[in-house]
């Protein structure tokens, strides 16, 4: 497998001119993906920028709101992806999932970081994220289901947490690790608009009495995008 990778996939020239050759065995490390695509960020800071967004199966949580089929993937090698996402006129990644932690990172890192991408990530925090393999960390911790799930990454980007009636006290050991702090309603697909919109107008009253906390809407799911 590492000898016909490493035959068939020829070097990269980045911008700059300068040829690099990607290590066998990151070409040949192997991922769970549900999908790959190219759209725009729905929520939270970013929201608004392209992206191409890596969605990894599995997961180490059963959250009752997940909008994702994380048990149903394909097992993609770096090769796969890498040519995947080239297809897009976008420099900017996001893995998420499922848990993109569960996987090793770090062949993907190296091979996109050669190309001049930026990394990105959603995560739930059970697990650490290692130092400087990511650009951007976005954690959205799940203790209002799990109280009992540890929270292991405990700095980063985005604090983003789905607000199902939780006190928001239950984050005040979190919040000096982040930048940007945001509560976001559990939007429901089976609900009316009129519904989702007395969720959204609750936790906007809910932000308005608890700075630095921010509005997040899921903006995607309004215009119907992935």
């Amino acid at each position: 497998m590492l000898r016909e990778i490493e035959d068939n996939y020829p070097s990269c020239t980045l911008a700059g001119g300068e040829s690099t050759i990607d290590r066998a065995d990151d070409l040949a490390a192997q991922y769970p993906v549900v999908e790959i695509f190219h759209s725009v960020q729905g929520e939270g800071i970013k929201s608004g920028i392209p992206h191409v967004f890596i969605r990894f199966g599995n997961c180490n949580l059963r959250c009752q709101w997940c909008d994702t089929n994380f048990l149903k993937f394909k097992t993609l090698n770096a090769v796969e992806i890498l040519q995947q996402v080239m297809q897009f006129k976008c420099k900017r990644i996001i893995f998420t999932g499922g848990e993109p932690m569960l996987n090793d990172l770090w062949p993907l890192h190296r091979l996109f970081k050669a190309r001049g991408y930026e990394l990105s990530c959603e995560s739930n925090g059970t697990i650490e994220i290692p130092e400087g393999l990511l650009d951007w960390i976005c954690i959205s911790p799940k203790d209002q289901e799990y109280p009992n799930s540890k929270i292991r990454q405990r700095r980063g980007n985005e604090l983003k947490c789905v607000y199902i009636g939780q006190e928001l006290s239950m984050y005040d050991d979190l919040i000096s690790g982040f930048d940007n702090l945001l509560l976001q309603p559990c939007y429901d697909h089976s609900k009316s608009v009129a519904w989702n919109g007395e969720k959204f107008a609750e936790v906007e009253e809910i932000v308005k009495q608890n700075p630095p906390w921010r509005l997040s809407l899921q903006t995607h799911k309004w215009m119907g995008v992935d």
